[in-house]
This record gives structure tokens, sequence and C-alpha cells, in this order.
């Protein structure tokens, strides 16, 4: 189900409802079919960039297949609440959206004999006006999502120049907490200490 807002933000922080890209591990984030390699990660900006995108800054399907696979993994569980997709001209926005959550190595097959968490019609939005409402309860534990884009508005090539997220992010997993504990408590041996250079304390042993 679509919802339209004029997205004027006065009565709220719309940046701050659209932060889940922050928590997207963009070191991991791809796609299958894309055109260019390593453009899929292009799409994924902060909510006020979602329309300032140049010819170079999309993500496009190969010539004759407008099917796309976009796997987003992210740092920390989160809760999805809606979508947004913002899709090129001509034809080229994507028409229909499929969703697969904590799904590893999908591929084409998969996501066509699957069943989809949710599936949208999707309409142009040039504007990145629309957003498209999770069926929430069945969101909530989100290590990865898997957006499949099947078909087009009959263009050769399908172009998405913004995917946004919005939602909430839940607690860190467990390799993100080991890491920053290690470097709030870094090994003493590793710096040296005033002592080393004639100061006053002594060495932690």
């Amino acid at each position: 189900m679509a919802c339209l807002h004029d997205h004027s933000c006065e009565d709220h922080n719309c940046s701050s409802d659209w932060s889940l890209y922050k928590h997207i591990d963009m070191s991991k984030v791809s796609a299958l079919n894309e055109a260019v390699s390593g453009s899929v990660k292009y799409v994924f900006k902060a909510w006020e960039l979602r329309t300032n995108s140049s010819e170079q800054d999309v993500l496009e399907s190969n010539e004759g297949d407008p099917e796309l696979l976009v796997f987003i993994p992210f740092t920390s569980d989160v809760k999805l609440k809606s979508i947004s997709v913002v899709g090129g001209a001509g034809g080229t926005s994507p028409s229909k959206m499929r969703a697969f959550i904590n799904r590893d190595g999908i591929d084409f097959s998969d996501a066509q004999s699957m069943q989809p968490v949710q599936e949208w019609e999707l309409a142009e939005n040039l504007q990145g006006v629309l957003e498209y409402q999770t069926r929430y309860s069945k969101f909530q534990s989100v290590g990865n999502l898997t957006l499949h884009f099947p078909e087009n508005f009959g263009a050769e090539t399908t172009q998405i120049y913004y995917i946004g997220l919005r939602g909430e992010a839940t607690q860190l997993k467990r390799d993100v907490v080991a890491t920053i504990v290690y470097e709030v408590m870094p090994n003493p041996s590793d710096h040296k200490t005033p002592t080393d250079r004639g100061g006053g304390f002594s060495h932690v042993e």
C-alpha cells in the first residue's frame, strides 16, 4: 500500500525518519544484472538527496533485461516500516517490488520461485513523494533485505536512482560490539605509557 506525503517536514525531521541508510553495510551491498558493477551503492543516500542524482549515480539493468535483484545487509538488525523507490523516466522505473528478509545468496531463480514476505505494485515516483508501507509485524528483525524488481513500465532497461528505507535500528550485532569494545580498551602493550617517557605513572602489567 502506497502512502503519499508532501514531505514538507514542518512537523518532524524527515531525515531522521529515513535514516536506515546509515545502518547499511555498504561494503557488502550487491545487485544482480546491474549494467555497471558496483553502481547499486549510489542509490543509498540521505533522504534529502533522493532526487539529486546525476546520470552516473544510477543503478541500471543490462540492455533488454529489466529485472534487478538488490541485496542489502545491515550492520545491525532493523525494524523496517516503509520503502521508497525513485526510478527513471520513459518507462524505466520498476513497476513491481518483492521483498525477502534474512536470506543470503538469492538469485533470480530463487526470487521467482520463492514466496516473498511482501510485494507491491509500484507507481512512477520520479519526485520521491511515495512510500510503500511494509507489513510491519513481519519486518521486525531484519538482518538483510533482498529486493526483487521483476519488471518495469515497458523500457528496455530498468533505472533506479534512490532506495529509501524508513524504520529504526535495534541492538548492535555481537561482532560490531566486540569491535567497539576492543577499540575502547586497547592493549596496553601497544602504547607507550608516561613511565616509558620518564613520566610519573607505572606501566600496566
